[in-house]
């Protein structure tokens, strides 16, 4: 007659149940883990053009912590309150910095700009960040939202979601999801994009018109592509731009501006 030894037995089971564990943990943990190392190793870095904008001077005070980048006024530092504040999400994988260049020259012109590091390099993680960015700053009195590509269409999102506080809208290569309707909303949007972009088809951006205010202002950058929307090099699979960076930068910053100026001032 066999019988089973009890402690042998619930020795067995323990040493199931620690596997099993170790498994599900694997299975929960490889995935992020593999994120991690893809955003971390991925990433493209800010060049030469963007890191000079970073540094303050007597136009434009700039404040780096490890939540982003901060543009300001130096000129209205004794104001009490700023009509407008832009906050703008970067691109999946790319830092904050690379955006330095192209939102310097808002700060410059009276406007605010903030630009928040996200997690992981993608936006898609706390697309509620620039609710945490309003609420800390009363004093600026109506607020646009932007990004570029991912960034883009996480900022449209919170636009969306957020009609009372965000007034503006600006996609640089980028447009809202298939699922979110903004044709309805009372607000004003701009949408850049490169004609030369080889990650989003202009195709696709001209689609996403129906879901944007019949007032949206979308306009081409003829030879522009994706990655010249910041400064940090080529991007794998983009196309090959047929306009400088440099060109490029010009013609974002003075749509965006222009674009920025006429919602400040109620137009």
């Amino acid at each position: 007659m066999n019988v089973n030894n009890p402690s042998k037995s619930a020795a067995k089971r323990s040493k199931v149940w620690r596997w099993l564990l170790v498994f599900i943990a694997a299975i929960l943990l490889i995935p992020p883990v593999g994120l991690w190392v893809w955003s971390t190793t991925g990433s493209m870095e800010p060049d030469g053009v963007a890191q000079a904008a970073l540094e303050s001077d007597d136009r434009v005070t700039v404040v780096e912590s490890r939540n982003g980048v901060q543009f300001w006024p130096a000129d209205l530092a004794t104001q009490s309150t700023y009509p407008l504040g832009f906050i703008f999400y970067p691109g999946g994988l790319v830092p904050a910095e690379a955006y330095a260049a192209h939102l310097r020259p808002l700060a410059e012109a009276g406007i605010p700009v903030f630009i928040p590091s996200m997690p992981l390099n993608f936006a898609i993680f706390d697309p509620n960040e620039a609710a945490d960015i309003i609420s800390l700053y009363p004093e600026i009195e109506s607020w646009a939202i932007g990004g570029h590509s991912l960034g883009g269409s996480m900022a449209a999102q919170f636009a969306g979601q957020s009609p009372e506080t965000v007034d503006a809208l600006v996609l640089w290569a980028s447009y809202p999801a298939d699922n979110l309707d903004l044709s309805l909303q009372d607000l004003s949007v701009l949408s850049l994009y490169g004609t030369r972009d080889g990650l989003i088809e202009t195709g696709v951006i001209e689609d996403s018109r129906a879901r944007l205010p019949q007032e949206a202002s979308l306009v081409p950058i003829n030879g522009g592509n994706h990655a010249q929307f910041g400064r940090y090099g080529f991007q794998d699979r983009d196309l090959t731009a047929e306009i400088s960076a440099d060109e490029q930068l010009e013609v974002v910053v003075t749509e965006t501006l222009t674009f920025l100026q006429a919602v400040r001032s109620g137009r």
